[in-house]
């Protein structure tokens, strides 16, 4: 199924310089959707929110 969604010129501009001549704005979106799902991967994946330090880790252990 085929939906539309509205974009201002400009937006829709923006998007595609993201693309090359034989891309469509299906496929610069989908392409964008995967690098931001792995952007947010990656910053969970490397966030210090919740972790501890080796040396707290280790004082933890010892305790």
């Amino acid at each position: 199924m085929i939906s539309s969604i509205q974009l201002s010129k400009e937006t829709k501009n923006l998007i595609g310089t993201f693309g090359t001549k034989e891309d469509t704005y299906e496929d610069i979106i989908k392409r964008m959707y995967e690098l931001a799902v792995k952007e947010q991967l990656r910053e969970f994946l490397m966030s210090s929110e919740n972790t501890l330090t080796i040396d707290e880790a280790r004082k933890l252990i010892n305790k």
